[in-house]
């Protein structure tokens, strides 16, 4: 067995000799609500907005786009709703009448929204200070109460090209408070599905472990070790690049990267969105520092089989939060780390693509469940060897997901025809 470390967030992904076949079930629908689908785009060049954020205005209620700028939102018809909400960063919000919308084929145009620094009257003058005020403000700025939160999870695998793996489930979470150091996350599975094998492959198949975990540890605000700790603040240079609209409130864009070398642990390169009147974190996408591959690899690398050499290409990881009532929640998290194998004896190498994403669907503050030991999720976990094959087109029912890319949408359906034929 291997096991690869990606990052001080305990990311990690196992490589095992094994390969499978899941036996395959069906789900009832639900007729209690409605659904939306379509495209958001950028009203002048009609671009695809991609991890765009949709809303039910009223409610905690959204989901995101995907790579392709897709989205399905399901609407409960008990719920009344009248409008929703769409917003990205660095684009001025726009709510839509649900009235107005067909249940598929809409386009939703975004209008971008840039500020200039210059037309800014006060600036910090120093990147690094506005940081260290930012954190100094996380308990006024984040729930300082724990809540539950439904979520949609997934993540693929990709040799090459071609998917070996696509796990999804519906989530539910524990979400600790951010001023209480120790009342740590907590996940477990309400329902979920996985095409495992899509492609057939060899006998080097690789594992993602950690499961949910792995997005909930990229809320660096509850997770400071990874970015945010004071110790590790100073490892870096900060600089005020820009000036932007996040959900019609400007945020300063601070790119931050390594100011030192590190011996023990590989450092990030990346932006920060700050909210410029409540100094609150909005958005933070980084990567880990590769450019020096062979100290790279010793930090991904615990153990591997002989003659398997592993080589990180590409890491890149985003965290988004989204503010009801004068604070910010988690809302959406994406990793994606590229590696090349290579054996010691063969002439061509391999290229994985690993991804995980998760968004936050809906949220309560009441009644709050924190689940026990034995229904939690591990942290060490496998998060595809705790589902089972699904081919049931309403899977998810009233539950909102992020829609599948095409790429993704078409592995499962190859996958579905070929369980199709095995069954018959």
């Amino acid at each position: 067995m291997k096991k690869i470390l990606f990052n001080k967030g305990k990311i990690l992904i196992l490589i095992l000799m094994v390969f499978g076949f899941q036996t395959v079930y069906g789900q009832n629908t639900d007729v209690s609500y409605f659904t939306i689908k379509g495209k958001i785009k950028d009203q002048a060049n009609k671009k695809e907005i991609v991890f765009a954020t949709i809303s039910i205005v009223g409610t905690h209620v959204g989901t995101v786009t995907n790579t392709d700028g897709e989205f399905t939102i399901k609407i409960k018809k008990a719920a009344n709703a009248k409008e929703l909400e769409f917003s990205h960063i660095g684009y001025n919000s726009k709510r839509v009448l649900i009235s107005g919308l067909k249940p598929e084929g809409n386009d939703i145009l975004l209008e971008s929204s840039s500020v200039s620094l210059d037309e800014v009257t006060i600036r910090p003058s120093n990147a690094a200070e506005l940081v260290r005020n930012a954190l100094a403000l996380v308990r006024k700025n984040y729930s300082v109460i724990p809540l539950n939160f439904t979520g949609f999870y997934r993540e693929t695998i990709k040799q090459r090209r071609d998917y070996i793996s696509i796990s999804e489930a519906i989530v539910d979470i524990y979400k600790g408070s951010y001023s209480k150091e120790y009342d740590y996350d907590k996940a477990k599975i309400y329902k979920g599905r996985k095409s495992a094998n899509v492609k057939r492959t060899d006998t080097l198949a690789v594992r993602l472990q950690g499961g949910p975990y792995i997005s909930l540890l990229l809320d660096i605000i509850k997770n400071p070790d990874v970015l945010m700790a004071y110790d590790i603040v100073s490892n870096y240079d900060y600089e005020l690049t820009n000036i932007i609209s996040v959900s019609n409130k400007l945020n300063y864009v601070v790119s931050f990267k390594p100011r030192v070398v590190n011996d023990d642990f590989p450092l990030y390169t990346g932006k920060y969105y700050i909210d410029v009147k409540s100094l609150a974190f909005t958005s933070a996408e980084f990567s880990l520092d590769i450019n020096d591959k062979e100290k790279a690899s010793k930090f991904f690398v615990r153990k591997k089989p002989l003659g398997l050499k592993l080589i990180p290409m590409s890491t890149n990881y985003i965290i988004k939060y989204k503010e009801v009532n004068g604070r910010y929640y988690f809302n959406y998290a994406r990793s994606e780390v590229k590696f090349k194998c290579k054996w010691k004896k063969k002439l061509f190498n391999t290229n994985y693509t690993i991804m995980s994403e998760m968004a936050t669907t809906d949220w309560t503050a009441e009644n709050v469940n924190k689940f026990t030991k034995k229904e939690s999720l591990k942290k060490n976990t496998v998060f595809a060897e705790e589902l089972t094959a699904f081919m049931d087109d309403d899977f998810w029912g009233e539950y909102n997901y992020i829609e599948p890319d095409e790429s993704i949408e078409t592995a499962i359906e190859k996958y579905n025809r070929r369980v199709k034929k095995q069954n018959n």
